[in-house]
């Protein structure tokens, strides 16, 4: 909602000096979103005078009409003198009144007047149209002002409103009040404390009730509906010029004096309005629900589909308007037009805003019923426009109107008058709080701290007491809540959970991964592509009723979908070397749980009963991180040759979460989709009760790469985080020894078939308590080792936390490791 300053003050004394930033950062703080101040006109300068054409000559042998006028302009061109000036406008004549810009002048857009020569004449200035001025959208001509207006060489910003400062303000669904000069005004009444003038109580609702057009209205879909008529109209009336400016400004393009009239009243009061051409109007007008089968073609010449959901308008033909959107053509006031019925509803939300949406129309009429109107202003608004029409377009106002319905009376609602000071946080006495909402135009009864309050017919969105907490709050100035940290109470902290979480992301990220977000939405083709089977537990997956997108119906079960869609988003766009992790939920539909969750409405808490049956619908959610990795994992450059990612490094990622998880984690040689056969790693963490399968790592199989469109040789990872939890040694603090470290090498040889992790498991356990580490350094095959066979070489830390081990002591572990390996995996020392 644009809203010009001038405009505003019409309805309420600003204190002398307020500007309009300053304006605009008070109705910020009360909750306004005033998005830019906008200086109109602040670009024009230098001299901008009226002037009386004296003189036209046409001149002859150009390829369009031009005209030489002599133009009197006073003693503002410094001689008295007549102005010589060349034009091409037909739209006036000798003896108008215009707006003349002398040389010097400076028109919007940077646009200099100077004298020049053109058309073999010397034109000193420039005879100025509504556009050039930026005043509103006009092609048709110059500007020709009405008789008295001023005198020739008078400052065109005495008589022009060229010059305005406009608030531009996105109106939030819940403050529909605010999309009219009328609630913005009282907004800044309430805020400097200054007096408010509504324009709607100067409207004297003159006339006889129930002698106006016929016209009936189902009162389930319009609560009150006011029909005024104006007999005699002139069609050929014009917008005066500071109406045709109070539109511009607000954003309305100027049509004609009678539709301008409506859009002006919309503006000026919130309340939409619709003009008929009252010779077109057939019969009664029925508010009504529209039928299977009707259409309509409306006023941008669409002709539509009725839906019996859409309220319509209709007369003895058919639909003529779908009601709080769109006219009909066939019944648009026109260049003919001579008697006109004004219409002022106050239709159903609801409907509007379906309605709006299903035919792709969002008018300025929409946009303010389906955020709620004053349902008590139908009368007042339909007679100022039928007012206006009266004084502006030479009108007859018929003394009979037709009034349909009543307006809906507000609920009353109970408030406790500390109520507000609970909900901020900051002690506002009863007498503030009555204050407050008297502003806002409530009625409050009461006489001790349990108030009775009553909003405004123009305030619909105040329903309950948190409500009126807010108004209270807004009005009272958000800056003046105190900001007061919370205080954690002494003991409490992160989980277990969330501490390993954290962990994880600073582990992969200090490794090199980079953390994504991704939607936890899937479709069939996601889990086709991942090439699981028809009776894989992935492929059992939560539906959602209402998706964002239809080709996404699902809930994930993995996270790989989503970073493998990352992965090749990022690749497309120039970066071939990622390696991406992310940490979320899975979603695993409950055993026995209902197909679709229940729906408790939302007027009211949800009962225990309700409450369980939710609980039951609910999907369980472990936790769960993933990675990705393709092209290089160590990039080329001076100082050698680059490295390209392979399974292992999904494995080292697999390891880095187990580690930072506190979880000791043994791989194996496993076969699961969506990983290749022959690269895939089954992860199992080491519990006191043995060995839990945790995830998998390994190079995805081609077909996935495939059906993915990923990089060759795409590496991946996925380990349950919850598992990983439930298997993690207790966090205490390591015993860091000053003694050093003894190092013993070891290379031992075993089957082909053996894996590394179960030799690394044997010299753990068989090198005692001295043991500080083991790490594979080297693994070789050859003729050396023999067929089938291949040598590990281990590096061993050995230390005492309270000694300097002997040589004796080092090797004696280094045996006791070494036959414990033999024993379990048939390792010997390799010569």
């Amino acid at each position: 909602m644009r809203v010009p300053l001038s405009w505003l003050c019409d309805y309420t004394g600003l204190p002398e000096g307020t500007t309009a930033r300053s304006l605009a950062a008070r109705l910020i703080e009360a909750g306004l979103e005033v998005e830019t101040v906008e200086a109109v006109g602040a670009d024009i300068t230098g001299p901008l005078v009226a002037g009386r054409v004296l003189e036209i000559e046409e001149l002859t042998g150009f390829k369009k009409p031009i005209r030489f006028c002599r133009v009197d302009v006073g003693r503002a061109n410094g001689t008295g003198e007549p102005q010589g000036i060349v034009c091409g406008a037909r739209n006036f004549a000798e003896g108008d009144l215009v707006v003349v810009a002398l040389p010097g002048a400076e028109l919007p857009g940077g646009f200099a007047i100077g004298s020049r020569k053109t058309y073999g004449r010397m034109s000193e200035g420039m005879i100025c149209s509504a556009s050039e001025l930026d005043l509103w959208e006009d092609h048709a001509g110059i500007i020709v002002l009405e008789p008295g207006t001023a005198e020739p060489g008078d400052d065109a910003f005495g008589f022009l409103p060229l010059r305005e400062d406009v608030l531009d303000i996105a109106v939030t669904p819940d403050r529909g009040y605010a999309l009219s000069v009328r609630g913005v005004a009282r907004d800044a009444a309430a805020l400097y404390g200054t007096a408010f003038r509504d324009p709607a109580a100067s409207v004297e609702a003159v006339g006889t009730a129930g002698g106006g057009h016929p016209a009936e209205a189902d009162p389930s879909l319009c609560g009150a509906y006011v029909l005024r008529t104006a007999r005699g109209y002139d069609p050929a009336a014009p917008t005066p010029i500071w109406m045709k400016r109070r539109l511009a400004l607000c954003g309305v393009r100027s049509i004609s004096l009678a539709v301008d009239i409506t859009n002006y009243v919309m503006m000026e009061l919130g309340q939409p309005l619709h003009a008929w051409d009252g010779d077109r109007i057939q019969g009664a007008l029925r508010v009504r629900a529209a039928r299977k089968g009707e259409s309509l073609e409306t006023l941008d010449h669409v002709k539509r589909d009725l839906d019996p959901d859409d309220i319509v308008i209709a007369d003895d033909r058919g639909p003529v308007n779908i009601a709080g959107v769109m006219g009909g053509a066939e019944t648009e006031v026109g260049e003919g037009t001579r008697n006109i019925i004004v219409e002022a509803g106050h239709f159903d939300e609801t409907h509007i805003a379906r309605a709006s949406r299903r035919h792709q129309l969002s008018s300025e009429s929409s946009r303010r019923f389906e955020r709620g109107i004053d349902s008590a202003l139908q009368l007042r608004a339909a007679t100022r426009a039928a007012d206006l029409l009266a004084e502006l377009g030479g009108a007859q106002v018929e003394p009979g109107y037709t009034a349909v319905g009543a307006p809906r009376a507000p609920r009353p609602v109970a408030l406790h008058a500390a109520h507000p000071g609970r909900v901020a946080g900051v002690e506002y006495p009863r007498a503030t709080v009555v204050h407050r909402l008297e502003q806002m135009g409530c009625t409050v009864e009461g006489d001790g701290d349990a108030l009775t309050v009553t909003p405004p017919t123009w305030r619909p969105d105040l329903t309950d007491p948190n409500d009126l907490a807010e108004e209270v709050i807004r009005l009272e100035g958000y800056e003046n809540i105190p900001s007061v940290p919370p205080r954690a109470p002494a003991g409490r902290g992160l989980t277990p959970a969330q501490r390993t979480r954290r962990a994880v992301g600073r582990a992969l990220a200090a490794s090199g991964h980079n953390e994504v977000l991704c939607y936890p939405f899937v479709g069939e083709r996601d889990l086709e592509g991942l090439q699981v089977g028809a009776d894989d537990p992935r492929r059992t997956c939560v539906r959602l009723a209402n998706p964002l997108n239809e080709d996404e119906p699902l809930l994930r079960t993995t996270l790989l979908p989503g970073l493998l869609k990352t992965l090749v988003r990022n690749v497309g766009r120039g970066m071939p070397d990622a390696a991406l992790y992310e940490t979320g939920p899975v979603y695993l539909p409950r055993e026995g749980a209902p197909e679709r969750a229940p729906l408790p409405g939302v007027d009211r808490a949800p009962t225990a009963e309700e409450r369980e049956a939710l609980d039951a619908a609910l999907p369980e959610q472990p936790l769960r991180a993933a990675t990705v990795l393709a092209g290089r994992r160590e990039p080329a450059g001076w100082w050698g040759e680059g490295r390209e990612v392979s399974w292992s490094d999904a494995v080292e990622s697999a390891r880095e979460v187990a580690r930072a998880a506190r979880v000791e984690l043994v791989v194996r040689a496993a076969q699961y989709a969506p990983w290749h056969p022959g690269r895939c790693a089954a992860l199992y963490a080491v519990t006191g009760g043995g060995e839990v399968l945790v995830g998998h790592a390994g190079e995805l199989h081609p077909r996935v790469v495939k059906a993915y469109g990923l990089p060759p040789r795409t590496v991946a990872m996925e380990i349950g985080l919850d598992l990983l939890l439930e298997a993690a040694e207790p966090l205490t603090a390591p015993h860091v020894s000053s003694y050093p470290v003894a190092i013993q090498d070891v290379a031992l040889v075993v089957g082909q078939d053996v894996p590394a992790g179960e030799v690394e498991a044997a010299l753990r356990s068989g090198a005692g308590e001295l043991l500080e580490d083991v790490r594979l350094f080297d693994v070789f095959t050859g003729e050396q080792v023999g067929e089938g066979r291949k040598s590990l070489a281990y590096t061993l830390r050995f230390r005492a936390s309270d000694r300097t081990l002997t040589a004796e002591e080092a090797a004696q572990a280094r045996e006791a490791a070494v036959a414990a390996a033999a024993e379990r995996t048939g390792a010997v020392l390799r010569g």
